[in-house]
This record gives C-alpha cells, structure tokens and sequence, in this order.
C-alpha cells in the first residue's frame, strides 16, 4: 500500500508541473526526492577504507541487482566505483521499480558521522528524473 501510495504521489507531482517549466531550463533538469536513506551494508564493503575521501555531497552510484538471492528489490550503492553497501531493504522497493522501467535515478551523500552504529554513519537522498 505505502509504494502504491508513493508512486501516485509521484504522478501527481510530475503532471502538476508547470508547461514552461522546459523553456526555464529547469524541465530538463528536474528531478523529485523519493527517499532520505541510511546505508545498509556500511561495514562489510568498502566504506570504512573510503571513509576519508568521501565528502557530503558526493554523487553516489545505483546499481541494481534484480537477480540479489538476498532481496530481489536490491539496490547497490557505490562511490565511483567502489561498493559501500545497499538501499535499505525496508526503502527499496519503490526505487527499484522506478529503475526497473528506466527511470533516472540520482543519488548524493547527506550526511557522514562517526559513529560505532553503522547505520548511522552514511545517509543519502535519492532523487528521479522527471
């Protein structure tokens, strides 16, 4: 129900967008916010060894993984090239459907903190191309 509800919501936003949005410059561009994420993952890949390059702000790369034998939905994340961990399985399934059917999907650092909760160490938003 929560992703049927979140895929609406995004159709909404999308049609409610102004005509002249693409003469402003701004259409071509736009994207929308689907999901501020924790990393899921953290300390199995190679955050930890990356932790001081990384800045806030950072692109991150999604890659999905439809054939994960863990979670079908998986969603790979990476900082160039290197893998850091997943989309959390409780926030993926909407993302990896919008990627499923091609939708442009942008990913950015938010937040790094020390922290010994892993999952408190990285977040990031995940924004689609409209």
């Amino acid at each position: 129900m929560r992703l049927r509800l979140v895929e609406v919501l995004l159709l909404v936003v999308f049609f409610s967008l102004p005509v002249s949005a693409a003469e402003t410059g701004t259409g071509a561009n736009a994207k929308i916010l689907l999901q501020n994420s924790p990393l899921a993952g953290f300390r199995y890949y190679e955050g930890k060894r990356l932790w001081d390059e990384m800045k806030v702000g950072d692109t991150l790369q999604l890659v999905r993984e439809p054939d994960n034998p863990h979670d079908p939905n998986a969603v790979r994340v990476e900082w160039q090239g290197h893998k850091l961990g997943y989309v959390p399985r409780a926030d993926n399934e909407a993302l990896a459907r919008f990627m499923d059917r091609s939708s442009k999907a942008e990913a950015r650092i938010t937040r790094l903190k020390k922290s010994r909760n892993p999952w408190q160490r990285m977040e990031f938003e995940v924004y689609l191309g409209l």
